[in-house]
């Protein structure tokens, strides 16, 4: 019995030994492995990469920046049909293990050691170490690492924020990042719509997604799936009866064609979308757009956008068809029609086109007729009596271009400017009925412009056309183009001149003006009627209505072109505008957004407005890192009611002008509409003011109005400049695209805008629109117009205007015109660096003296630009 006690007292005493050393073994593998590992604190504040998501005001999706195609959700957001496919597949103990399988990790020690595969034995904590924290590698030391590290991740996070770590990180295939992303790329549904089978194929793609795609590996595919609905059933997380119906259900998918992928019902990338890429990133940086889960509220208003867009290619489509002839297919594919068992959709479907413009649509030539092309058309199903055909005697407007600018005749057959395998665009022909007629080729225009719409109170941009598709060309010409105003400038000129002390009754010389200097061409600005075509002494307000010229001239020349440059840069036209005359005329280079953004100061009665395409910005918490309206508050901040005034809403921008001249501009302009150069749009019902502008030689197209509510603008010229020819003016090119965009404008937001307010303070006068002098009160026939002016400061009935056709603030020229001809035939000419007095040929003799002194001569790169603004 003692040698019985010893033996048992040994035994005893080697495994307390063999308990301590292994103690001491695995406390000294922990120690060694535990150096240098990662901080599980980091998991707390897990931040994924995440898209970014662009919504319209109302919550429609818009467009998505994306680096890796993942939304973040919260574990309480996910059915639990999802996370339950997970566990069963991935790890049935999850939430009993301490973070580790220790059966597993021996069991897959084991195989290994017999030969077989090495298996990672992983549990979802593991995989959570592997993917956030260490690398994928499956060496000895990696597993030790993961499992300490597990066991530290079970210490800090509950298991459903693992899990909610997990399933937002996973990559699941088709770029799909997390199981928000794969179940919109896979089923095209959101979480709350997936069926049990469709979340249990989900689960099945960690361990291969590559090998397991619905249609390529579609039995591999359903097995997994179908084992893993096996594991939920004997997880107790379905019945049988579900596990069984479930098993039995086809593999549909948006890969199969069974269900419509969502990115089907959200709208391309368009010019809106991409400059609001632009600036997120110059605002925060491209990585946080594409990774940072941003939620940007765009100020685009659809319906608005759409208008636009409509109107704007409607114009060059015109103009394009009338003039410009046709100048071939986007590509042709008859090659790849040659190859045995072709699909045309299938060729078509790959050939980069243009499906941005909703009344085109992308064909190919399959087969040409003695008087029609037999066309195959994207997204169309054949008629069922036969093919579509596209009939000669449809597209008689595609004359062949020649040589230079010249076109070809009509054509007589298809074969004469179509072939098999051409990619062309065709548009439906439909009857007064709305009946659907015939086939019509189309093609995009050469002619290029863009289209903009803002609110001028706030600076929301409702609305931004860049061109006229944008999958033809990226570049946004309502942005990026820099293009001569002309005559749309000229506004900036006389709101100058109206801080100045002029009035738009003021009576100014319109007649010739030259500019000579030392070394430097003669430049002899003239009217847009002729070089022999002159006014003499005329109202200042009617001068901006027939857009003259040589009355803009003469008023730059007077107040200075230093003051010309700092209003044009103060309104943001110009960052630094060179203080040359025929700048006045519209003879630098800008943008129709900065233009746009400028008349919104006039409409809104002088405030400064920044323009905007987005209202709000979120980050991936729902925190507003953006936001445009700086507008104050009183009594915004109470919480509770106590008798106190509602809260007031009041605007905290500076005024860049005087209630008085913008309201006195806006009078001007709306002239310009009524009886001047944008007259076409008079019949228009809604109080409206703009100004047209075109450029020498008919190369640049403007017209830039506004209504009480909104200020709209349209540049119209080819990207590389060249004349649009005869009636390529502002009026007839610019015209006609916002009386379209307007009519529709005015169905979508029918309520009546009301019309333009004067100021307080004001005085409110007739005035005789030839003479300027002052109408009695009740006047009701002849030519006159409203004025406003301050206070005590209107002229008396019957007083004349104030003649002058410079004042003595500018240069130094200064004119007494009261006994200056109506009519002045001879040139005004005044040596530039002439200073004291001089004679005016053409004046009588009892005037005509002049004042002259030095003015800045213009560089010699201005010699091409002529007057700079015609019209």
């Amino acid at each position: 019995m003692r040698y019985i006690g010893r033996f048992f007292g040994w035994i005893f005493s080697a495994l307390v030994l063999a308990s301590l050393m292994g103690v001491l073994v695995v406390g000294g593998v922990v120690w060694s492995y535990s150096k240098d590992l990662p901080d599980t604190e980091e998991l707390a504040d897990y931040r994924p990469n995440t898209l970014s998501r662009v919504y319209s005001g109302e919550g429609r999706l818009l467009d998505e920046y994306v680096r890796e195609r993942r939304v973040f959700v919260p574990f309480d957001e996910i059915p639990p049909v999802v996370w339950q496919a997970f566990v069963s597949a991935e790890d049935g103990s999850f939430f009993e293990h301490p973070g580790f399988d220790a059966v597993g990790i021996v069991s897959a020690g084991l195989d290994a050691a017999r030969g077989g595969r090495l298996r990672g034995a992983s549990t979802i904590t593991q995989q959570v170490v592997k993917n956030f924290l260490l690398d994928g590698r499956r060496e000895v030391e990696r597993k030790i690492q993961e499992v300490i590290l597990a066991v530290r991740i079970e210490s800090l996070l509950t298991k459903e924020q693992i899990l909610e770590l997990y399933l937002n990180e996973i990559f699941l295939g088709e770029n799909s990042f997390g199981i928000v992303a794969a179940a919109a790329n896979y089923f095209g549904k959101s979480l709350e719509e997936l069926t049990p089978q469709e979340a249990a194929y989900l689960a099945s793609l960690p361990k291969a997604p590559s090998n397991r795609h619905p249609v390529d590996d579609a039995e591999t595919a359903m097995f997994w799936r179908n084992n893993t609905l096996r594991l939920m059933g004997e997880q107790g997380y379905l019945t049988p009866e579900e596990v069984e119906t479930a098993q039995a259900a086809p593999l549909l998918s948006v890969q199969g064609g069974d269900y419509a992928p969502l990115s089907s019902t959200r709208p391309g990338r368009d010019y809106f979308s991409e400059e609001i890429r632009r600036q997120m990133s110059d605002r925060f940086g491209t990585d946080e757009l594409l990774t940072g889960g941003l939620t940007i509220r765009a100020t685009v208003e659809p319906d608005i956008q759409e208008a636009a867009a409509a109107a704007l290619r409607a114009q060059l489509v015109e103009y394009d068809r009338d003039r410009l002839g046709y100048r071939g297919p986007l590509d042709n594919i008859a090659e790849d029609l040659a190859e045995e068992g072709a699909d045309w959709r299938s060729a078509l479907r790959a050939t980069r086109g243009v499906r941005d413009v909703p009344e085109f649509h992308m064909a190919v030539v399959l087969e040409l007729e003695s008087d029609a092309a037999v066309i195959g058309i994207e997204g169309i199903a054949d008629p069922a009596d036969g093919q579509h055909r596209l009939y000669v005697r449809d597209f008689q407007w595609a004359r062949p271009r020649l040589e230079g600018t010249s076109l070809g005749s009509a054509p007589d057959s298809p074969d004469d400017i179509l072939d098999v395998g051409d990619v062309i665009l065709v548009a439906e022909g439909r009857n007064e009925e709305g009946t659907f007629t015939n086939w019509n080729l189309r093609q995009v225009p050469e002619l290029n412009g863009a289209f903009m719409v803002m609110d001028h109170r706030t600076g929301r941009v409702l609305a931004m056309q860049g061109g006229f598709s944008y999958d033809a060309s990226s570049f946004n010409r309502a942005t990026q183009a820099t293009r001569q105003p002309g005559s749309a400038f000229k506004p900036f000129v006389f709101a100058a001149a109206l801080d100045a002390g002029m009035t738009p009754n003021s009576i100014i010389l319109d007649a010739p003006f030259v500019l000579e200097q030392p070394g430097q061409p003669t430049w002899r600005p003239k009217n847009y009627s002729g070089a022999d075509s002159f006014n003499g002494p005329t109202l200042m307000r009617v001068g901006l209505e027939r857009s003259l010229n040589l009355m803009t001239v003469r008023i730059a020349d007077d107040i200075g072109m230093d003051v010309i440059a700092d209003y044009a840069e103060d309104f943001g036209i110009y960052e630094d505008m060179g203080e040359f005359l025929p700048m006045s005329l519209g003879a630098g280079e800008t943008t129709l957004f900065r233009m746009i953004s400028a008349y919104a100061m006039f409409a809104n009665g002088g405030q400064r407005v920044e323009p905007t395409l987005v209202d709000r910005v979120q980050d991936r918490f729902g925190n507003t890192i953006y936001r445009h309206d700086q507008r104050g508050c009183e009594g915004c901040d109470d919480s509770t009611y106590s008798q106190q005034p509602e809260p007031h809403i009041y605007s905290t921008a500076e005024r860049t002008m005087s209630r008085i001249t913008a309201f006195r501009l806006i009078s001007m302009l709306e002239g310009v509409v009524d009886r001047g150069t944008a007259r076409s749009l008079a019949d228009l019902p809604v109080p409206l003011a703009g100004k047209t502008g075109t450029t020498n030689e008919s190369r640049d197209a403007w017209f830039i109005g506004f209504t009480p509510d909104i200020v709209a603008g349209c540049y119209i010229g080819f990207d590389t400049p060249r004349g649009m020819g005869r009636g390529g003016t502002g009026g007839s090119m610019c015209g006609p695209v916002f009386r379209a965009f307007m009519e529709d404008y005015l169905e979508i937001n029918p309520a009546d805008p009301g019309r333009f307010q004067p100021p307080e303070g004001v005085d409110v006068i007739k005035m005789d629109r030839t003479s300027g002098a002052r109408l009695p009160d009740d006047t009701t026939s002849g030519d006159w117009v409203y004025e406003v002016f301050p206070l005590g400061e209107a002229p008396a009935v019957g007083a004349a205007a104030i003649q002058r056709g410079v004042s003595s603030s500018g240069s130094g020229r200064t004119f007494d015109l009261n006994d200056l001809p109506a009519t002045v035939a001879n040139d005004i000419y005044i040596p530039p660096t002439t200073t004291g007095t001089v004679a005016v040929p053409g004046a009588n003799a009892g005037g005509g003296a002049v004042t002259v002194a030095p003015i800045p001569a213009p560089p010699a790169d201005l010699d091409d630009l002529g007057s700079g603004g015609l019209y």
